[in-house]
């Protein structure tokens, strides 16, 4: 009973990952097949062509990672990317229920860093698509992973402002000493 018990807060813990993560990973997958059938690589398409400086479509073939650095490393980054999605399945059920900030934050990392895996193991390249201003090209996997580290950033301040809140209220006050 203790152990069924376990197993099913065990089985609930990622009630928020897989769902979330799975999300991402239908997105991203599906927009990088309406690119890919669509827009010949390196082509550029804008529906207007006044939004073309600011925000325009470009498929893109990137083997390494952010910023298009470290190229021709496509089974490498396989490898640390499958590492770092374990990672996160094992530690994720050590979260207690009131930290969601980094369960989602973790849930958006996963599913885009296992969005970008499954380029990699199935075409041997990520397609990136989307392109702002002059940033880098990036896809809906890269900007789940950034706005995760970003949630997770958020999280880790709001905690630590709760916590230097907490410390504030249970350290007791001096004793005034009275003059005589």
């Amino acid at each position: 009973m203790l152990g069924e018990m376990k197993l099913k807060n065990y089985l609930k813990s990622y009630l928020i990952l897989f769902p979330i993560a799975t999300g991402i990973i239908g997105l991203d997958q599906w927009t990088k097949y309406i690119v890919r059938t669509n827009i010949a690589v390196g082509e550029v398409w804008s529906p207007w062509e006044w939004l073309t400086p600011f925000a325009r479509v470009v498929h893109w073939r990137n083997t390494g990672v952010a910023f298009g650095m470290f190229q021709n490393n496509n089974y490498l980054f396989s490898i640390l990317v499958s590492i770092i999605a374990l990672v996160i399945i094992v530690f994720y059920p050590l979260l207690t229920e009131e930290d969601w900030f980094l369960r989602i934050a973790l849930s958006m990392q996963l599913g885009g860093a296992v969005g970008n895996l499954i380029d990699r193991i199935t075409i041997k390249h990520v397609t990136d698509f989307m392109s702002v201003g002059n940033f880098a090209v990036f896809n809906v996997a890269d900007a789940s992973v950034t706005m995760g580290v970003a949630l997770m950033i958020l999280g880790l301040w709001v905690q630590e402002k709760e916590n230097r809140k907490e410390a504030r209220s249970e350290t007791p006050e001096p004793e005034k000493i009275e003059q005589i």
